[in-house]
C-alpha cells in the first residue's frame, strides 16, 4: 500500500506513539485523519502538521462513523492506525480479600479492547466499498501491548483488554482478506509516552534499564517506523509484532 497522497485514519493520534504515526504519515505524503478526544492537542496538531482533526471517543459509534467520513472525504480511506487507549491499575481481591471492585475493568475493556473493535469495524467497512489498488483495499494497523502476553500483577483490566487485542489480530485478518484488506498488531513494550509522564524521571530511567537490548525506552517514532512499514509492505498481515527490545515482563 503506498502512503503517499492515501487517505489515513490514525486513532489517539493527538499524542504519544498516535502523534508520532500522524507526523510520520504526513511526512510520507498521506491525508491523514486525527481522531482523538476533545480535550486533545489534535486541532493543534493537526494544523502544524497539515492534517485534519475530527474529535471524538472511540468507543462512540456516531463519532467514529464521522471521523471515517471526515477520512474519507479527502480520498479513499486505506488505512487505518489505531493506537487509542488508556491505562489503569486493577486487581482481581483487595487487600482485604474481597472481590475487587468491577469498574475499573469494564473501563479497561471499553476502550482498549470494545473501542478498536468499534474503529476496526467501522473503518473497515468504508474500505471494503473502495475499488482496489495495486491489489489492496486498505490496510490496519492496531495496537495491543506486550502486557496482553505478560502482564503484571495489578495490570489485569489493562492486559485482559490487550490480550483480546492480539487474539482479533489473525481473526480479523481472516476474514477481511477476501476483501482485499489486511490487519496486523504492534505490541510495544515500554515506551517514553504521556501515558508513563505520570512517574517521576528516576522511575522511567529504571524501566528503560530492564531492557534488553536496545537498554533504554522505547522511542514514539520507532512504534511509528514499524506502523508505517506494516502498511507498505504487503505480505504482512494477521500478525502481531513485538516491539519491546525483548523484554519479558517479570510478574511485578
Amino acid at each position: 500500500m503506498r502512503l503517499d497522497g492515501t487517505s489515513a485514519l490514525v486513532s489517539g493520534g493527538a499524542s504519544g506513539l498516535g502523534r508520532a504515526t500522524s507526523e510520520r504519515l504526513c511526512r510520507a505524503g498521506a491525508k491523514v485523519t486525527i481522531l482523538d478526544l476533545p480535550s486533545s492537542s489534535g486541532e493543534a496538531l493537526a494544523a502544524e502538521i497539515g492534517a485534519r482533526f475530527v474529535p471524538g471517543d472511540v468507543t462512540d459509534e456516531s463519532q467514529v462513523t464521522a471521523a471515517v467520513a471526515a477520512a474519507n472525504e479527502t480520498g479513499p480511506l486505506r488505512v487505518l492506525v489505531h493506537t487509542a487507549g488508556r491505562s489503569g491499575p486493577g486487581r482481581l481481591l483487595t487487600r482485604e480479600n474481597d472481590p475487587a471492585p468491577l469498574d475499573p475493568f469494564r473501563a479497561s475493556v471499553a476502550v482498549n479492547l470494545t473501542g478498536t473493535f468499534n474503529v476496526l469495524r467501522l473503518a473497515a467497512s468504508a474500505m471494503a466499498k473502495t475499488e482496489p489498488e495495486d491489489g489492496e483495499r486498505g490496510v490496519c494497523v492496531l495496537t495491543a501491548s506486550i502486557a496482553g502476553y505478560e502482564g503484571q500483577i495489578g495490570q489485569i483490566p489493562y492486559a485482559a483488554a490487550k490480550a483480546g487485542v492480539i487474539g482479533m489480530t489473525l481473526v480479523a485478518a481472516r476474514e477481511l482478506a477476501s476483501r482485499l484488506i489486511r490487519v496486523c498488531t504492534i505490541a510495544p513494550g515500554i515506551f517514553d509516552t504521556p501515558m508513563l509522564h505520570r512517574h517521576p524521571p528516576e522511575t522511567r530511567a529504571k524501566f528503560g534499564q530492564v531492557v534488553p537490548h536496545p537498554n533504554r525506552l522505547g522511542d514514539v517514532d520507532e512504534y511509528a517506523a514499524l506502523a508505517e512499514h506494516v502498511i507498505v509492505n504487503a505480505m504482512l498481515n494477521g500478525e502481531t509484532i513485538r516491539l519491546d527490545g525483548a523484554l519479558r515482563m517479570a510478574p511485578r
